[in-house]
């Protein structure tokens, strides 16, 4: 269950961010994040902290819940 949720996640969070048309990396700046961690992120590779999920959820301009369905 927890891959499939990281795999939902990753999805998510790259469909938002290529909505903005915004690169990894400068997300990653936006939001003071290692470039690696939005790479892992956006390949299911680990695990976010809410704290981050909705640091994200904000910044994208979405309901945190819409990058978890």
């Amino acid at each position: 269950m927890g891959q499939e949720i990281r795999n939902i996640l990753s999805k998510n969070i790259e469909k938002y961010r290529v909505k903005k048309k915004l690169k990894r990396e400068e997300l990653s700046l936006i939001l003071g994040f290692d470039n690696s961690y939005i790479s892992k992120l956006e390949k299911g590779r680990i695990n976010i902290t809410i704290d981050k999920l909705a640091k994200i959820a904000n910044f994208l301009e979405i309901e945190i819940y819409k990058l978890l369905k």
